[in-house]
Parts: structure tokens; sequence; C-alpha cells
């Protein structure tokens, strides 16, 4: 039997995991063994994922977080590669753009062995994001490329992946595939509508935590001003991440907004069905926004899902007080169609017999 090593880190990658290890426990023609490298630590941005989702138990934990991205990365590096000598697997596996992401993929390209890539060929364009610094090299040195979108096909294209010894396949986005498999329980797994007493369909969710909006405190301080303009016409519901936390108290934000703690994945997909809209910094939420037919204002200058904004389900605001309000406005009363498919289907099972084909060669 063929062995990969899966590398995870970050919520959004649990999430993802949670479809593939399905799928691969389902065949039964591959042993999977998970690396958990500790990136997200807070038992509700991590330990909860597994328990909640049914991912198999990591075999191997990590516990690497709360450094620099250098020695972050460096870690992990050291630690993975450890992994592979001891496991010798036939592949590894690597989602999304994280440290944990470029970590997995270099301690694999340096010891010889193929690196599958899922959710590649996204781009911002900005490279001052470190994602998309470890997202390009992640791309660049992989053998199978799962793309999720044509967007992410044509970025790879023109970027010539096309004169490349390497596997590219239009997959879909795997994030459909978890949001529909546990959609249909969230309800009964998650109380957190009515303990938070919220009206349905008259609330906005909001995520704040990438580093470009929090490590620049104006940019922060003018976000949280247009949710709390926002807050006096629709209740806005903030589950706000650690660092963002973190910042908020050392600047002395004030808000009335609701802000509670990190939510696990099934409270999270009950916010998105029976919110009004979001507003978030988040690439994963912005789909997630889709596929439960809501609106999303993106508090960034880009995103890496621009079919969302060229079909009109989102639109790209930046911090600025002022057109994150528009925007809401705009979208409070818009009918779309959420119906268009965007994202392929059964995803799960077409990254996994791509990962077969790869390993068969």
């Amino acid at each position: 039997m063929k062995k990969i090593v899966t590398v995870l880190g970050a919520r959004p990658q649990f999430v993802k995991a949670a479809v593939l290890s399905r799928v691969i426990k389902e065949h039964n023609e591959i042993e999977e063994i998970i690396v958990h490298t500790g990136q997200h630590f807070d038992a509700n941005m991590s330990t909860v994922f597994f328990g909640e989702m049914e991912i198999p138990t990591p075999a191997y934990n990590l516990e690497i977080n709360s450094l620099g991205h250098g020695a972050m990365t460096g870690q992990m590096l050291e630690r993975i590669e450890a992994i592979l000598i001891k496991e010798k697997p036939d592949a590894v596996v690597v989602y999304g753009d994280t440290n944990s992401t470029i970590a997995g993929s270099l301690a694999a390209k340096k010891l010889h062995i193929k690196i599958v890539h899922i959710e590649a060929g996204l781009r911002s364009f900005n490279m001052k994001m470190p994602e998309e610094v470890n997202r390009i090299i992640t791309d660049r040195i992989s053998d199978l490329l799962c793309c999720p979108t044509d967007a992410a096909i044509q970025n790879l294209s023109k970027e010539g992946f096309d004169h490349l010894p390497i596997q590219i396949e239009k997959n879909g986005d795997i994030m459909k595939d978890a949001v529909a498999y546990y959609s249909e329980t969230s309800s009964e797994r998650s109380s957190i509508i009515s303990d938070l007493n919220l009206e349905v369909g008259n609330f906005v969710l909001a995520t704040i935590h990438r580093q470009e909006n929090t490590d620049d405190i104006e940019k922060l301080k003018s976000i949280f001003k247009a949710l709390e303009e926002i807050h006096s016409d629709c209740e806005v519901v903030l589950p706000i991440h650690p660092r963002t936390k973190k910042i908020v108290k050392k600047y002395h934000i004030e808000t009335t907004i609701k802000c509670i703690d990190p939510v696990g994945y099934f409270s999270m997909l009950e916010l998105l069905k029976n919110c009004k809209m979001v507003i978030s910094d988040s690439g994963g939420l912005q789909k997630e926004a889709f596929f439960n037919k809501k609106h999303c204002v993106i508090v960034r200058e880009e995103t890496e899902w621009i079919e969302l904004v060229e079909n009109g389900f989102a639109e790209i605001v930046g911090a600025s007080t002022s057109k994150i309000v528009a925007s809401f406005n705009q979208f409070k009363n818009k009918n779309s169609d959420f119906s268009r498919e965007l994202y392929g289907n059964r995803v799960g099972e077409s990254i996994h017999k791509s990962i077969i084909a790869l390993l068969n060669k």
C-alpha cells in the first residue's frame, strides 16, 4: 500500500483535510500519516476540529507556534524532515499557503519525495503577503497541483507551468465538499444561534485576522469604525482571532459589536447559514459565504477568489470605513443567483483520483 504524509497546521487546512481523509479511508488504497505542526494551537482553532470533524488523530504534533516566520518555518522544516526520513512516504500532501505548507514542501523536495499541493495556482499578486510567497514556491516545487478554479489554471499557465514536468489538474474547491457534508448536521452539533440570542437573517458575521489589517493600527481602527457603524443597523458578530484580540486590547480600541471567542467548525457553519452577510479578510470564508448563499464584503485590497467579485457575489473594499459601509448597504437588499457552478463537485474524489495517478507513475 502506498503511503502519504499530510502536513497540516492552520484551521482551514483541518477542514479541507477532513474531506480527503474520509475519501482515503473509504477507498483504502493509501496509508495516510498526519503531521500537525501546531501552527494553530488554541483549542478552539485546532484540537476541537479533529474531534468535531472526525479527522484521524495526528501521528505527530510538533507544537511549533508563536514564532516569527523564519523561526517557525525553520523549526517546522527541521522536524518534518526527520519525520519523512523515518516514515519514507511516497508523497507529501500540503494544503493552501501557510508556513506549514512551505515547510512540508521544502522538506519533501530536498528528500526527493513527491509533493501534492491542494488549492494550487491561487494568486493575490501581492508579494508583501507571506501567503503569496508560500504558495508560489510550493507550486513551483510540487509534482501534482490540484487547482480549484479556471483562474488558478490560467495563473499557472501565465507563469510558464505548461512547460514544466508538473501534473496540473482542475479538481475544484475541496471546501465545497466540507460545507455540503457538514451542513447536514451542524444544527444538531451547535446551538450558537440560540446561545447568542441572534436573530436569524439579521446579523452580520465578521472576521478580521490578516496581518495586513491587524499590524496596521490605522487600518484596524478604520475597520472597527465601519463595523461599529454597521452594528447600529444590523448586529455584528465577530469571532475574534487571538492576534486581533491582543492588538485591540493593546491599543484600547473600544467597540460595542458582539465579540466572541473563536468557534468550532459547526458553530461557524451555523453562523454562516443564518447570517445576513459576511465581512471578512479571510480567503476561505469568502467561499464559504458563497456556498451558504451569502454576499461577502472583502476587507482586503485583493482576493485570490476573483470569480466571486466578477460574478457580483463579493466586493473588495480594503480597510476604508466608508467603502465597507457602502458595500454593506449595497448587499443588504441584493438578491443574487447563488446556484452558479463555480467550484466543482465531488472534489475530494477527484483529488484522490489524481493522487493515485501520481503515485502509480
